[in-house]
Parts: structure tokens; sequence; C-alpha cells
């Protein structure tokens, strides 16, 4: 039985559906996203509304899956995602320069990240608590997988260190340091 799967996906005014053979594709006002179905999966509109229905329960494990992923296409087209990160250190910056974003990360040497279609980057500098904080960068876009990954691959240049915090962080992201070294 797939609760999430048997959920109607509401379908807000200004949204097309458009059912093919294996993939559905969702225009709204930010955009279009085509979204692949796993076999055994059909989707019916029922009003203003799209229902998942699964053709046995082989396919129950894909049934919530498949519901879940064209939500993120239709939330994506008329809403959008957001991912923020904080940069903490000393030092530590990003500037946002035609299509790629440069961080100083304590490196030698300053680290170039191309933007992919599709993905908005912002960095501005917010007062938060944290010490060393110094600028937030926020990544915008329709598709959430691809909002999610540019995020991570970000976090990646300089994941936070585990004694003092430092790094790429995501917003509200909580750390738990570990002691340094005692003395004698």
């Amino acid at each position: 039985m797939s609760r999430i799967g048997k959920k109607p996906i509401a379908m807000p005014k200004g949204v097309k559906i458009n059912i093919n053979d294996g993939t559905i594709e969702v225009s709204g006002p930010k955009g279009t996203l085509q979204t692949a179905v796993p076999e055994g999966i059909k989707f019916r509109v029922d009003g203003d509304q799209l229902i998942a229905e699964r053709e046995s329960d082989d396919k129950a494990a894909l049934h919530g899956l498949a519901r879940a992923l064209v939500q993120n296409a239709v939330t994506g087209v008329t809403d959008g995602f957001t991912r923020q990160l904080d940069i903490v250190g000393v030092g530590y910056k990003a500037e946002v320069q035609k299509n790629r974003v440069m961080f100083n990360l304590g490196y030698s040497h300053p680290i170039e990240f191309p933007i992919p279609k599709g993905i908005e980057v912002k960095v501005e500098r917010i007062n938060k608590p944290i010490q060393q904080y110094q600028t937030t960068v926020t990544v915008t876009g329709i598709d959430r997988q691809q909002v999610g990954q540019v995020a991570a691959h970000m976090r990646s240049l300089r994941k936070p260190d585990p004694y003092k915090g430092k790094g790429v962080r995501y917003t509200n992201e909580i750390l738990k340091l570990k002691p340094g070294k005692t003395g004698k």
C-alpha cells in the first residue's frame, strides 16, 4: 500500500500537463520540466487534480516515487526551489561573475564554479549570529534535483571543519564540533 502514491496532485492555475508514453511534461509560469514515469505507473487528469495509478501490486515501490517526482515538477514550475549555503571563515568569500561563481576558501588559489543552465545563484551578506560569518549563497531553480546537486557540489568545495566549523555549510545545518587537544 502506497499512501503517498494514492494522494492526488493539485494542479494550480496556469499549469499545463502533457501525458506521453513514459514521460510527463509539466509547463507553468517559470518554465517546462519533463519527468520520466516508471513502467507500470499511469497518470490521469481528474478535474483539477492529477492521479497516479499502478497497474499491479508489483510496482508498489515505484508508485509513491513517481507521484513525488511529478509533484516536485508541478511545484518547481509554479514556485521553484531554493537552497541556501553559508560561508563561514575569516577571508572566505564568494562572488558571481557572468556564468560562474568565484570562491575564495582559504586555498592558495580561487575556485571557479560554473553555473549550470537553469540555475540562478545570488551571493549576499546577511547578519547572522555565527562567528566569522561572511556571506550567504542562494541557489534557485525549477528542478529540485538539480538545485540540490549544485548546492551539494558547492558545499563539497570546502566542507565544514569538524573543530572550528569553518567552510561552506547549508543554512540551518547543525554541526557538532569536536573538542580540540587538551594540554597538560
